[in-house]
């Protein structure tokens, strides 16, 4: 049996190995060291809801809006919104008549309702009886009376839109028959995306007080991801040295954050992902918070000692006496409220999580000599890495390498099927997690 502080060590080194593609320098270092619920926008996030919503869509769909929407343009861009999220192409989302075709002008009434229908509440509007449609629509200051210039349907989706927060009452009141906004029209896209679950997916803030209970669940919640075929590809890629680990993540989860207010935090010990919150709550930082369940594989050398399983870690013994290890591992993504707030985190993480001496004290539980963090977007003192992912279904499999050992981890997973599409990008990591890849285990 592997010793108990040896079993600890490889714990903590797991995620490294099995995230990264190492040059063989940086692989032989590495060896060396492992012995040893969406909701809406909120106003204190920073930003106000409506620069939320189309912050969310324009980054989300690629949508362009300005001025004054036009029928054809929120047409389209609503058939976009469906079509993505419902797996369908934009002309079959198209054809489900969400809008009517004509030239006039598109009004707010009709925005709302197509709007409803592709949020599919229409059977919920058509439950509403006259009364209770009138009484929805008095909150929105708008008159309804049975044979007058509003249609019952029309009512029914404007009332129903009120009730369920689709559209707040004071744009209808403001709006009733005159242009849309490309304000309103990004808030209606968005909660489109929203009532078919595709808005921000996170367990809650740093702030609120039962974040520590929602991640400790979550946690609980999880388990090690299994991926079949894909997998099967990905391991045969271990078992042939191709790579040297891989991770494995439920796109399910993707907390569709704004990556330019996005960090991303890696690690295997679910305290001390409390503590973390606990350490920027009491630095005053407040943010989103998502819990992705993360499964990360690796070469176990039969060297290393007989390993010890349990439901978060398990192996497979593979041809030539080592293993492949899985072990069940998390990733935080925090949508900061701001930019700045966004570059306070390293600091902290260098300072209170980065492990620089074996007894080191003042530090978060489980604390990393590596911190893997990462961010999407360009932040000063980050260097630049490469992800090279596979997609099939809801699971993605994530390897991380040097930029210059991207085309080497593209050619492997190839030679095991030429057929297999690639995806590459570089982001930005962390300073300690970049050295590690260079062979500076410490």
């Amino acid at each position: 049996m592997i010793s108990s502080k040896k079993w600890v060590q490889l714990s903590a080194s797991a995620a490294l190995l099995a995230t990264i593609v190492l040059p063989q320098a940086a692989l032989a270092a590495g060896q060396a060291a492992v012995p040893t619920a969406a909701a809406a926008p909120a106003s204190k996030q920073g930003n106000s809801a409506s620069a939320e919503w189309t912050s969310f869509v324009k980054q989300q769909y690629g949508i362009q809006l300005a001025g004054s929407v036009t029928r054809e343009q929120f047409g389209a861009a609503l058939a976009k919104v469906v079509a993505i999220n419902s797996s369908i192409t934009e002309k079959d989302a198209a054809s489900k008549g969400f809008l009517s075709a004509g030239t006039k002008a598109l009004t707010v009434n009709e925005a709302v309702g197509a709007a409803v229908k592709a949020a599919d509440l229409k059977e919920l509007a058509s439950t509403y009886s006259e009364q209770k449609t009138a009484e929805a629509l008095k909150k929105a200051g708008i008159a309804y009376a049975k044979g007058g210039a509003l249609s019952l349907a029309n009512a029914q989706e404007l009332a129903v839109a009120i009730d369920t927060g689709l559209a707040l009452p004071a744009q209808l009141k403001e709006g009733k028959a005159g242009a849309v906004s490309a304000e309103l029209a990004y808030q209606l896209l968005g909660k489109v995306a929203e009532f078919g679950g595709h808005y921000k997916n996170f367990l809650g803030t740093v702030s609120e007080d039962g974040i520590y209970g929602k991640l400790a669940q979550a946690w609980h919640e999880s388990q090690i991801i299994k991926a079949g075929e894909l997998q099967e590809l990905v391991d045969n890629a271990l078992k042939q040295n191709l790579i040297t680990g891989y991770n494995l993540k439920d796109a399910t989860f993707d907390p569709h954050f704004d990556p330019e207010r996005t960090i991303t935090y890696g690690h295997s010990d679910i305290v001390h992902a409390i503590q973390l919150i606990g350490l920027l709550r009491s630095e005053g930082i407040d943010a989103k918070v998502q819990f992705e369940p993360k499964t990360s594989a690796f070469i176990y050398l039969k060297e290393w000692g007989e390993p010890v399983q349990t439901e978060d870690y398990q192996v497979v013994q593979i041809d030539n006496g080592n293993y492949i290890a899985y072990a069940k591992e998390y990733d935080l993504s925090f949508e900061f409220s701001s930019v700045e707030e966004k570059k306070q985190f390293q600091p902290l993480i260098l300072k209170y999580a980065k492990k620089n001496e074996e007894d080191a004290t003042g530090l978060l539980k489980g604390s990393w000599w590596q911190p893997l963090y990462h961010s999407r977007t360009e932040l000063a003192d980050y260097p630049v890495i490469t992800n090279n992912l596979l997609k099939q279904g809801r699971f993605v499999v994530q390897s991380f390498s040097l930029n210059d050992q991207s085309a080497k981890v593209v050619a492997g997973f190839k030679k095991l099927d030429d057929k297999i599409q690639v995806e590459t990008y570089q982001f930005w990591v962390d300073q300690p997690f970049y050295n590690y890849l260079l062979g500076d285990y410490k």
